[in-house]
């Protein structure tokens, strides 16, 4: 399973950014797919999740609620991360996530997963 994050960048407090990951190499449908990120000095944190096999609820880390919104396109198998009103504190490498069998108490837990896309950059500056 290969996992390829992409749209990070610069933008402005307040301004938007949309990042996608695109999954190769396994039955997208059925995986969990999440998104973490981690900030200089700081340990990587959950941020939004996405069940497979039909969990229809999100999951979202309380300090992103109401601003990110996760989605999935499982014919693209491709995995979606639209973020609106950025505050500097989102400044972090975003990491796309994939695995399996994840149970829903689970979902938020880094060790959950198997498969990790190379990070994508997301700088929120004036």
């Amino acid at each position: 399973v290969q996992l390829q994050a992409s749209g990070g960048g610069l933008v402005q407090p307040g301004g938007s950014l949309r990042l996608s990951c695109v999954a190769s190499g396994c039955s997208f449908s059925r995986y969990t797919l999440a998104w973490f990120r981690q900030a200089l000095g700081k340990e990587r944190e959950f941020v939004a999740a996405f069940r497979g096999l039909g969990g229809n609820t999100p999951h979202y880390a309380d300090s992103v609620k109401g601003r990110f919104t996760i989605s999935r396109d499982n014919a693209k198998s491709t995995v979606y991360l639209q973020m609106n009103s950025l505050k500097p504190d989102d400044t972090a490498v975003y990491y796309c996530a994939a695995g399996s069998g994840i149970i829903l108490s689970a979902v938020r837990l880094e060790r959950s997963y198997v498969y990790w896309g190379q990070g994508t950059l997301v700088t929120v500056s004036s």
